[in-house]
């Protein structure tokens, strides 16, 4: 073989080569981050389903069950159904509340007023504190006796609730504090989605005598329908998942009348010491959020503008 020939040979596989090696360097770089992945994600899902299907308590061998964790679940806990039902309860209450509240400031947030950074800053700023510090703020706000809620609804002439302490307004009463908590994450995306709005839309319906409620309805909502739809998604998965609140305000109380599922996931994990059981718990969460963002999913198609 020629040294012509030779050459030419090795400048074939030299993009071959080069080509090889940059994968190599490129797989060099990510597995750090997919050893972290496979080691802290992915192995305690593994472990989290086989416990699923055994009697553990976290420190014994676990004895394998099969399905029964899932059976007692559905046929042998009523506290169950009743985690389920608050959490339920909490959800429907808190989301649609936030992201219309949320709309609502990214609206007045929107304008061009002096001094408006302010008050963003003001809106977003307890989504960003930590709720251990909140929920002892609102534990002395909800005071039934010296609380500043009761205080002033006293100077109008009503007398307030004992607000934790009563089955009939401790679920309102969480909700408000997690609307006032993370309403401020709904203002910042919708607010976001409001300035992506060509404002020479707004102009030209303006000119064709479009009232405001009209490109209101015409033109702003349909234009935020995306961050409407993003927002029903992870608002639901927040809500649905609220533990820290509980926690920090009534323990599940007053009996079981705030206990969410969560919570109550906690409760058999931590304090009871039945760590199979509370990962079916978990497992079975997972599926139930899976199956409903699956919905809401394929309901967006219906109602979700992408122009």
């Amino acid at each position: 073989m020629t040294a012509l020939q030779l050459g030419a040979k090795r400048a074939r596989r030299s993009p071959r080569r080069s080509r090889w090696r940059r994968n190599i360097e490129g797989w060099l770089f990510i597995a750090p981050v997919i050893l972290g992945i496979l080691v802290f994600q992915f192995a305690p899902l593994l472990v989290s389903i086989y416990a699923s299907l055994t009697d553990w308590d976290g420190l014994s061998p676990a004895r394998f069950v099969g399905l029964n964790n899932f059976k007692t679940l559905f046929t042998g806990d009523s506290l169950f159904i009743t985690t389920l039902r608050n959490t339920a309860y909490f959800t429907i209450g808190t989301v649609p509340v936030s992201i219309a509240v949320g709309f609502g400031l990214a609206l007045l947030c929107n304008q061009p007023i002096r001094g408006v950074a302010i008050f963003r800053t003001a809106y977003f700023a307890p989504f960003v504190t930590n709720i251990v510090a909140i929920g002892f703020v609102w534990f002395y706000f909800f005071q039934p006796t010296d609380g500043v809620l009761n205080g002033i609804l006293g100077v109008a002439g009503i007398h307030g609730p004992a607000w934790l302490s009563s089955s009939s307004w401790v679920m309102p009463a969480l909700i408000s504090v997690s609307v006032w908590q993370g309403v401020g994450y709904p203002m910042i995306i919708l607010l976001a989605g409001l300035q992506g709005i060509p404002v020479e839309l707004n102009e030209a319906a303006t000119v064709d005598g479009a009232s405001r409620f009209r490109r209101m309805r015409s033109i702003t909502i349909p234009l935020l329908t995306p961050q409407f739809f993003f927002l029903s998604i992870t608002q639901f998965i927040s809500s649905f998942q609220v533990f820290g609140l509980i926690y920090v305000l009534t323990k599940g109380g007053p009996g079981h009348d705030s206990t969410v599922y969560i919570y109550y996931l906690y409760q058999n994990a931590f304090a009871y010491g039945k760590m199979g059981y509370a990962s079916a718990m978990a497992w079975l969460v997972f599926v139930l959020i899976a199956l409903v963002t699956l919905v809401q999913w394929k309901l967006q198609k219906r109602w979700v503008f992408y122009g």
